[in-house]
C-alpha cells in the first residue's frame, strides 16, 4: 500500500473517532437537557394546574376542573395528568398510550429516556384538598433527539466528504515530491538520469531530494566512466588516433572472424591502399600536414564504402590502408578500385599532397575458402601491378575455387534470387543459446536462412542479402523468413524465444511495416516470441528507426536484440537510448580469448559492464573452445552461443513430435 493511501486511511480513521466521540457526546449532551427539559416542564404545570384549579376545588365546582385539566392535557405534552383527594383517591385522571412517530424504533431501544413525573398540592383556603399528578410524554423529547442525531451525522458526513477530497489533493500536493523521487529512482533502474530541478520547501523532503540529485548524478559519472574505459580499451587495442578508423589488429581480427565461419559459403573483396611520399610530405611540411593528408582520404575510403554495412575499413601502418568488404560480389571490385583510385587522383588538386601520383589500389577478390595471408598475398601482388600500371593506378586479381561453373553476373543473381522468392525455396537452420553456467538452459534459437539452389545446394545469407539489399528484395526475404517462424509452435521446439535477423531496410519498407504489425496483431497463441535481431553497424546507422521499431514490437510482447557487438567505433552510449534486451558480442574479440593476458579478455570486460550496468544481457559469438567459455564464464557473461554448444541445424529437426 502506498503512503499516500496510508495517510488516507490514517487521516479518515482519526476523523472517524473524532466523529463517533464529538457524536456520543452530542447525544449524550442532548438526551440529558431534554430529560431535564421534560422534568421542569412537567414540575410546571403540575404547580400551575395546582394553583389554577384551587378556588374550584373550594367551589367543589368538578366540570370546571376537569375541563381545565382536558385543556391542558389535549396539547399532547404528557402522558398522565392525575387529580387526587387526601386520600390518593383518583378524582379525574386523562392518560395517553405512549406512540412515537417519525422515529425509529432501533433509536428508541437503544437511547433510553426516563420519562420524568411531578405533583403538585391542590389547596382549600389552608387545608390541602387533594394533589394533582402530572407525568411528561417522551414522544416529542424522542422527536427532537432523532432530528438532532440526523443534523449531526449529516453536518460530519459533508465535514469528512470536504476533509477527504481537500486532504486528498493536499497530500497529493505535499507527497508530490516522494512520487518525483520515485519516478527519479525507476529512471535510475533504466539508466536514465533526471535531475529535479524544483527542491520543496519541505526540509525533510528537501533533504530526500537533495540526495537523490546527488546519487543520480554520481550514478551518471559512474555509467559514464564505464563507456569511456570501455572505449579507451577499444581505442587503444583496435583504433588509429590519426584517422578513426581501425588499427591493423583490428583489421586482421575481423577478416579472420570472418573468413572462419563454417556456416557460411565465403566470397568478398579486400582492397590495399598505399599512398606515396609520406615520409617526404611529413618531412617538407610536417607531421601536421601529414595527418590531416591521412585525414582526407580516411574521409574518401569511408564515403567511397557507405553503402556496404559490414564494410572493415583500417590504416595498416604509414599510408598504408586497408578495405574488407565481406560478401559483396566479385564484380564490384573493379568498380570500388577503380572509384578509390579515381577520387586519390583528384585529391591532387587540393594540394595536400607533395606529388600528383597520391597511391595504388590493389584489390583481391575470393569466392572460395581462404586464409588471412593468401588474401593480402594476392592484394598485394595486385598492388604491385597497380604501381606498374603507372600514377594511382589500381589492378584486381581473383581467387576462385577450382570448378568449371561461370561466376555469376549481377542480372543472373537478380533472376535467381526473385524466382527463388516466388517459389519460397528457402530454409531455416537455428542454432541455440544458452546461459554460460548451465548449457543446458536454453535462452533461445537463432534463425539462420539460406536460399535452396535449383541443383538442390544451398547459399547462406552471408552471400545472397548484401545482393538481395542492393536489388530491394531484403524486405521480401525478411518477410517470408518471418512468415515461416511465426507459423512454428513453441511447445513442439522446447523453447519460447527464436532470434531473428532483421535488416533496416526492410524497417523502411511501408508495406512490410503494416504486414508485420498485423501478423504480431493476429499471431497464434502458440507462435513463439520473436526476438528481431540487428547487426550493430547498420542499427547505429539507423539509429532512431531501430529505436521506434523496438518499442512498436514490445507493445506486442516481442525484443529487440543487437549482433556483432563491438563491430562498430560507434558511441557505447547508443546502449541507453536504443535499450535492447542483449547485445551479442562479435566473434572477432571471442576469437582472441587466448590467455589471461589478453587485450580482448579485458575489452570484453568493459563491454559486458557497460551493458550490464544498463540491464542489457551480453552473449558472446562465436565460442568453439572450453577455455573460451571459463574465461567467458569469468568475466560474468549472461550466454554463449557457438560450435562448442551445437552447430545450426534445420529447425524441422528441432520439432518434437
Amino acid at each position: 500500500m502506498t503512503l499516500y493511501r496510508q495517510l488516507i486511511i490514517f487521516t479518515l480513521a482519526l476523523f472517524f473517532i473524532l466523529f463517533i466521540g464529538t457524536w456520543f457526546a452530542k447525544l449524550e449532551t442532548t438526551r440529558s437537557f431534554l430529560v431535564d427539559q421534560l422534568e421542569s416542564h412537567a414540575q410546571d404545570t403540575a404547580t400551575s394546574l395546582g394553583l389554577s384549579i384551587t378556588q374550584h376545588m373550594v367551589n367543589k365546582d368538578m366540570p370546571m376542573i376537569e375541563s381545565m385539566i382536558n385543556a391542558v392535557f389535549d396539547r399532547g405534552y404528557y402522558r398522565v395528568i392525575q387529580l387526587k383527594d387526601t386520600k390518593e383517591t383518583v378524582l379525574i385522571e386523562r392518560s395517553l398510550d405512549v406512540t412515537i412517530e417519525n422515529v425509529p424504533p432501533w433509536f428508541i431501544r437503544w437511547v433510553r429516556l426516563e420519562t420524568p413525573d411531578a405533583s403538585a398540592n391542590v389547596m382549600s383556603g389552608w387545608i390541602q384538598a387533594g394533589s394533582i399528578y402530572v407525568k411528561s410524554h417522551p414522544g416529542y423529547a424522542y422527536k427532537t433527539l432523532w432530528e438532532d442525531v440526523i443534523r449531526t451525522t449529516l453536518w460530519f458526513l459533508a465535514c469528512g466528504i470536504f476533509l477527504l477530497i481537500a486532504g486528498a489533493f493536499g497530500l497529493r500536493v505535499l507527497l508530490r515530491p516522494l512520487t518525483l523521487v520515485e519516478r527519479q529512482a525507476d529512471a535510475i533502474c533504466r539508466k536514465e538520469y533526471e535531475l529535479q530541478e524544483r527542491i520543496p520547501w519541505t526540509k525533510e523532503f528537501r533533504r530526500v531530494v537533495e540526495a537523490m540529485n546527488r546519487m543520480t548524478h554520481k550514478v551518471k559519472e559512474m555509467f559514464e566512466e564505464q563507456v569511456k574505459q570501455a572505449e579507451g580499451l577499444r581505442e587503444r587495442g583496435y583504433h588509429d588516433p590519426v584517422t578513426g578508423l581501425g588499427n591493423r589488429r583490428y583489421f586482421d581480427t575481423q577478416i579472420t572472424a570472418r573468413l572462419d565461419r563454417r556456416d557460411s559459403i565465403t566470397k568478398g573483396i579486400l582492397l590495399l591502399i598505399k599512398l606515396n611520399d609520406l615520409d617526404k610530405l611529413n618531412q617538407l611540411k610536417g607531421f601536421q600536414a601529414g595527418d590531416e593528408f591521412l585525414k582526407r582520404v580516411a574521409a574518401l575510403l569511408q564515403d567511397a564504402t557507405r553503402q556496404y554495412a559490414s564494410c572493415v575499413l583500417a590504416r595498416l601502418t604509414g599510408g598504408d590502408f586497408g578495405v574488407f568488404l565481406p560478401d559483396a560480389p566479385p564484380w564490384d571490385a573493379e568498380t570500388i578500385a577503380g572509384g578509390v583510385a579515381n577520387r586519390l587522383s583528384q585529391l591532387a588538386a587540393e594540394q595536400i599532397a607533395v606529388t600528383d601520383n597520391i597511391g595504388y589500389v590493389g584489390a583481391a577478390t575470393y569466392e572460395a575458402t581462404v586464409i588471412l595471408s593468401r588474401l593480402i598475398s594476392e592484394a598485394d601482388l595486385a598492388l604491385t601491378a597497380a604501381r606498374q600500371a603507372g600514377p594511382n593506378g589500381w589492378n584486381v586479381r581473383a581467387i576462385t575455387a577450382e570448378t568449371d561453373k561461370a561466376p555469376l553476373g549481377q542480372q543472373q543473381w537478380k533472376d535467381m534470387l526473385e524466382k527463388a522468392l516466388r517459389e519460397r525455396r528457402i530454409s531455416l537452420d537455428a542454432q541455440p543459446v544458452v546461459k554460460t553456467t548451465d548449457r543446458n538452459h536454453l535462452l533461445h534459437l537463432e534463425i539462420f536462412s539460406r536460399i535452396i539452389q535449383e541443383d538442390g545446394t544451398f547459399l547462406s545469407a552471408g552471400v545472397f542479402m548484401p545482393l538481395a539489399e542492393r536489388l530491394k528484395l531484403v524486405s521480401s526475404i525478411d518477410r517470408i523468413v518471418l512468415e515461416e517462424v511465426m507459423q512454428l509452435d513453441r511447445n513442439q521446439l522446447g523453447v519460447e524465444n527464436i532470434a531473428v535477423n532483421v535488416s533496416p531496410a526492410s524497417l523502411q519498407d511501408d508495406a512490410f511495416r503494416q504486414w508485420l504489425q498485423s501478423s504480431l496483431k493476429t499471431l497464434p497463441r502458440t507462435a513463439p516470441r520473436i526476438i528481431f535481431e540487428f547487426s550493430e553497424f547498420s542499427a547505429v546507422q539507423n539509429l532512431n528507426l531501430v529505436r521506434d521499431f523496438s518499442i512498436f514490437v514490445r507493445e506486442y510482447g516481442h525484443a529487440m536484440g543487437l549482433d556483432h557487438y563491438g563491430q562498430s567505433f560507434s558511441n557505447l552510449g547508443y546502449l541507453k537510448s536504443m535499450r535492447p534486451d542483449y547485445v551479442k558480442i562479435d566473434r572477432a574479440y571471442t576469437g582472441e580469448l587466448k590467455d589471461e593476458e589478453s587485450d580482448s579478455r579485458f575489452f570484453i570486460g568493459s563491454l559486458c559492464s557497460v551493458a550490464h550496468s544498463i540491464d542489457i544481457m551480453v552473449i558472446a559469438e562465436g565460442v568453439e573452445t572450453e577455455q573460451q567459455v571459463q574465461i567467458l564464464t569469468e568475466l560474468n557473461l549472461d550466454a554463449i552461443q557457438g560450435y562448442i554448444v551445437d552447430r545450426p541445424k534445420p529447425i524441422k529437426e528441432m520439432l518434437r513430435k
